[in-house]
């Protein structure tokens, strides 16, 4: 039989069914060349040349059009099975029909070849009528049975079990696939080179089998190389007297297929659920929520500033999105995120592209986990992590910071290859927010150039802090400004014009420098200044309005400080003594600016203690859309009482980082800490 013991099936030698007592016989290629036959096959057929296309092999057949069936199953694939075809060679013409059950199916042989495969039996359909159960008609009908079960499933691995899964007969193929000896497998030993967390399903469909006309299960095997890659496993069962007596199957390795289509399923999914959504949050929020749970246990988009050549160090990024699988949290919070210079989220930047590591349980590489989420790295058990960077418009504008824990397998290049595509969904939002934060750097730059520094005044400190909208790229109407007049006294105001464009930017720069050199002017109450003020704003400001508060800050007389203050329709002044006791400053509440013309308005004085703090601010702090402004104020005040003590930058930053921003309305503070006694 030629080379046959050379030639596999699934890592069977063909030379396997030398005894059987059926006919076998198999072809290779398109053109069907003869590879194999075994002696019941010659017994039927007569003696056949190897290496022959099976047409030239069986040229005396005198049903030629049977090759036909040939050709059917290698493009379709699908097998056929035939009883008592009529079959008669010319060179055993015998001038009677002679009749065979034959089966067809597709076979993978050695080195990816494809090809058929044929099990023949003469007369079987005699002998089943007879009823003949003789032991070599017995073992023949057995054989064709379990081969026919065998080529009604795709044959890589072939194996015989018993109903309730325990493996009765020794598989080359298996002990190939995943390294398992025979004494290992059998049983129920198969099980240990399953995944664990497929052991379950498997053994519940196992015990449904009996049920079934055919088996058909997708699970993880571990294979010799001690990776786990999915297979699909298909069996039928071997029936006799009604019952089953054993199941024949195979397992194919389909992890390139399952890879495939759980990308292209996922990539889908991607696509759906960024496909209407506007906002960049949002379309990284839902990216996460799909990327969690069905890739990774928990992931982080950074988005990264714009730099030149290379990337400023540290480097600060703005952790956008969090989001970690079910009783894994709590999940690292967004905000700001200083990475130091050897670190692999630098390398990512730097690089543009992924870096990717594996590493013990727990235990990540230095440098390996964001500052800040190097706890939740060891309590999570975390075994590897890819950094991979998304590239908009030719700059890195994002890093994904991806996760997976415990003993699921660590992420694979496949599966950052994956991430990489899944965050295309977002390039275009990327993009948007690249040009806004390009424009929001050119408007906040202009910003800055028009809110001045607090002076220096000695035992005094005053901070200030403005934060732009984060949704407007143009410059605001909010504004803030501290001097001092000749006379030794403290000018400290605040403002708000109304709208959020280079017309309330333009106005507000009118009003604060009109206002200082009102204040400058004369010597007279806050209120009397916002009076003169207001009846100049009609010039200013077409149908719109502004808020405003101005105070002049004196002493310290006799070891006290006052202030005289007015406020034109703005958010009160709010007082903190070092005790932590809080309160708005409300004496002397005036309409806004552009309305009540030339009206009095008001001013009030009041003592403030030593190492009280003073703090002004514009309404973006404290209002958020739907809640009743006092809400925002008790809010204030109550973060502001527990920062009493703080330093006073400390203080401005604490707020800004509690307190709940819309982020539709800029914000601007200024704050002053007067000195002990």
């Amino acid at each position: 039989m030629g080379d046959a013991a050379e030639r596999t099936l699934s890592g069977l030698a063909l030379n396997v069914f030398d005894s059987a007592p059926v006919g076998v016989a198999a072809t290779s290629g398109p053109d069907h060349q003869l590879v194999y036959i075994n002696n019941a096959f010659q017994k039927i057929a007569g003696e056949r040349e190897l290496g022959l296309p099976v047409r030239e092999a069986f040229g005396d057949l005198r049903q030629q059009d049977y090759f036909e069936l040939l050709d059917q199953v290698l493009e379709t694939g699908r097998p056929v099975s035939l009883k008592e075809l009529p079959f008669e060679l010319e060179s055993h013409w015998s001038g009677r029909e002679r009749y065979c059950s034959v089966s067809v199916s597709k076979i993978s042989l050695d080195a990816g070849e494809e090809g058929v495969l044929l099990v023949v039996v003469e007369g079987a359909g005699e002998v089943e009528r007879a009823g003949t159960f003789d032991s070599v008609a017995e073992e023949r009908r057995r054989f064709l049975q379990r081969y026919r079960s065998v080529l009604q499933v795709e044959t890589q691995v072939v194996w015989v079990m018993a109903p309730l899964g325990y493996v009765s007969e020794p598989s080359p193929g298996w002990e190939r696939m995943t390294g398992q000896t025979w004494e290992e497998y059998r049983g129920e030993g198969w099980l240990r080179a399953v995944h664990p967390d497929d052991r379950g399903p498997i053994r519940k469909a196992w015990l449904q089998a009996r049920q079934l006309s055919r088996w058909d299960h997708v699970f993880r095997l571990r294979s010799a190389g001690n990776l786990y890659r999915h297979v699909r496993s298909r069996a039928v069962p071997v029936i006799e007297s009604g019952a089953v007596v054993e199941w024949v199957g195979t397992c194919a390795d389909i992890e390139q297929e399952w890879q495939e289509d759980r990308r292209r399923k996922l990539l889908d999914q991607a696509a759906v659920a960024t496909a209407d959504i506007a906002g960049l949050d949002e379309v990284l929020e839902m990216l996460t929520n799909v990327i969690v749970p069905t890739v990774l246990d928990g992931c982080g988009i950074y988005l990264v500033p714009e730099f030149d050549a290379r990337p400023p160090l540290p480097l600060v990024a703005e952790r956008f999105v969090s989001i970690v699988r079910e009783g894994f949290g709590p999940e690292p919070q967004p905000g700001t995120v200083r990475f130091d210079a050897h670190c692999g989220f630098v390398e990512a930047v730097t690089t543009r592209r992924p870096v990717h590591r594996t590493f013990p349980q727990g235990v990540p590489p230095p440098g390996m986990a964001p500052p800040g989420a190097e706890e939740w790295f060891r309590r999570t058990g975390a075994n590897s992590v890819a950094l991979v960077p998304v590239i908009v418009d030719g700059a890195v504008a994002a890093v994904l910071d991806a996760v997976i824990c415990g003993s699921r397998e660590p992420i694979s290049a496949s599966d950052v290859d994956l991430l990489r595509r899944m965050l295309d969904h977002a390039h275009a939002h990327l993009s948007n927010a690249m040009r806004f934060q390009r424009t929001q750097r050119v408007a906040l730059a202009l910003q800055n150039c028009l809110l001045p520094d607090p002076p220096d005044v000695p035992g005094m400190e005053i901070t200030a802090r403005y934060r732009p909208s984060a949704t407007a790229v143009e410059i605001g109407g909010d504004w803030y400004d501290s001097f001092r007049l000749p006379d030794g006294a403290t000018i400290l105001t605040i403002g708000d014009v109304s709208g959020h464009d280079l017309a309330a930017a333009v106005t507000m720069s009118q009003l604060r420098n009109m206002l200082r050199g009102l204040a400058v002017d004369r010597r007279e109450p806050p209120g009397d200044i916002l009076r003169r003020l207001n009846m100049a704003t009609e010039a200013l400001i077409d149908d719109g309005t502004a808020t405003c508060i101005l105070a002049r800050l004196e002493g310290p007389e006799n070891g006290e400080w006052w202030l005289n203050y007015s406020v034109a329709g703005h958010p009160p002044p709010l007082l903190v003594t070092c005790a932590g006791e809080g309160r708005f400053l409300e004496e002397a509440l005036n309409p806004l600016l552009g309305v009540g013309n030339a009206q009095p308005r008001s001013s009030a004085v009041v003592a403030l203690p030593p190492c009280s703090t003073l703090l002004f601010y514009t309404d973006g702090l404290i209002e958020l859309p739907g809640e009743h402004l006092d809400r925002g104020l008790e809010r204030l005040r109550g973060h502001a009482e527990s920062l009493a003590r703080a330093p006073l930058d400390t203080f401005s930053d604490q707020l800004l980082a509690r307190m709940p921003i819309a982020k539709k309305d800029d914000i601007a503070m200024i704050a002053v800490r007067l000195p002990a006694l």
